[in-house]
């Protein structure tokens, strides 16, 4: 890993019996009760097993949803130890709140073979204003650090940057070593470079698109965010969702790309002009109508796009080129998974750049069949175009043991 960052191999070679506090990344969804998507913990499991063999004592911290600094029970981490549990094949104790006596003293008797989880973090104030009286209480549950939570580098936390600058050594998990890996990658990637744009914000990715724009050789633009690029250069819109704040920068992106950028030619409509309810229809970009909402590309614009990425020596997607959630707007979004599929198998070094982009993929089926799925869209693109990640400078800082 080519950045002034420690990884768990930098960490000391007798672990035996320390206890280490690992920020994992469990913001997983829940549904009665139960955690309704394991691949955030499952991503985790790694680390942990490297602790757990070398005699550590992990004690993790995580966040869940947005409780605004107090309890919410529906937003409690209780059932995310029972599935880490099941996951790890290892006793998985849980203590609230994340700060307490309980939670100290649970560390503290942790046996070996045993791991820890404490309470949501968000559920105290301190958190997200990076308290340092909240770290020093976080800190005493652990010996030593480790950040495995790649999805939360960019958040100034108390728990991801407050905690590390109390405690030494600290270290990156192989999650987050894994993911800066493949984005680094990215910085000189095989050629032909194919990057495709969909969700809703320009404004979200203007950076990174004015970076990519220099280095990609062809951006494909899907998703509401097409519909911006299509009001910006004259052409009816309709009922589409436009981000009109955006509409200079569209004309700039396009103006730097050129011939690079790619928008659709034909997209799929929710129709309600007709008088006799709603439908859904294909039509081109320069028949839509003001009745008429974008929610897909078309099949076409389809075709087009997976041709685009045939041959191609990597690619990286951010974004849903359309409204997947509704089944009837899946098919853009899906295309682009498969053709994304195929072209890692023809030898192509794929990135989904977390988020929507690799729910999609997930629920497609293929989330197996690319290269690499990030964890964490944010963090992801504030790395990818230049920015800083608060938590992975806290880790640079405190290298040393």
């Amino acid at each position: 890993m080519p950045r002034p960052v420690g990884t768990l191999r930098d960490l000391p070679a007798d672990l035996a019996g320390k206890r280490g506090l690992v920020r994992v990344d469990y913001n997983v969804p829940l549904n009665a009760g139960q955690v309704a998507d394991a691949t955030r913990i499952e991503a985790s499991l790694p680390t942990l097993r490297w602790l757990l063999r070398r005699g550590a004592r992990p004690v993790l911290l995580s966040h869940l949803g947005r409780p605004g600094g107090r309890p919410d029970p529906a937003l409690s981490l209780s059932p995310v130890a029972s599935a880490l549990a099941d996951l790890l094949a290892t006793e998985v104790l849980f203590s609230a709140p994340c700060d307490g006596g309980d939670a100290l003293r649970a560390s503290r008797q942790l046996g070996t073979s045993q791991v820890l989880l404490v309470e949501n973090t968000r559920f105290l104030p301190g958190e997200t204003a990076n308290d340092e009286a909240l770290a020093g209480r976080l800190a005493r549950l652990g010996d030593f650090f480790v950040n495995d939570a790649f999805g939360t580098l960019h958040r100034a936390h108390t728990s991801t940057t407050g905690v590390p600058a109390l405690l030494t050594p600290s270290a990156a998990g192989l999650l987050v070593e894994r993911e800066l890996d493949a984005l680094d990658a990215l910085n000189r990637p095989p050629r032909p470079f194919v990057v495709a744009f969909g969700g809703a914000k320009i404004g979200d990715k203007i950076a990174l698109m004015r970076r990519f724009v220099e280095r990609a050789d062809l951006i494909l633009v899907g998703g509401a965010m097409a519909n911006t690029f299509l009001r910006a250069q004259g052409s009816e819109t309709g009922t589409s969702r436009v981000e009109e704040t955006a509409l200079d920068l569209a004309r700039s992106i396009r103006s730097a790309g050129g011939e690079r950028i790619r928008l659709p030619t034909d997209v799929l409509v929710l129709n309600r002009s007709g008088g006799e309810g709603e439908s859904v229809e294909s039509v081109e970009v320069d028949e839509i109508g003001p009745g008429m909402t974008a929610l897909d590309i078309g099949p076409e614009s389809r075709a087009r796009f997976a041709e685009a990425l045939r041959g191609c020596g990597a690619f990286f997607w951010n974004g849903p080129m359309g409204l997947f959630e509704d089944p009837r707007f899946a098919g853009g979004t899906f295309a682009i998974a498969e053709a994304a599929a195929e072209a890692t198998a023809a030898g192509a070094f794929t990135v989904i750049g977390g988020g929507e982009s690799a729910a999609a993929v997930r629920r497609a089926g293929l989330l197996d069949r690319v290269s690499h799925a990030c964890t964490g869209g944010g963090a992801a693109l504030e790395y990818l175009s230049g920015g800083r990640l608060p938590g992975l400078d806290a880790l640079a800082e405190r290298r040393r043991p």
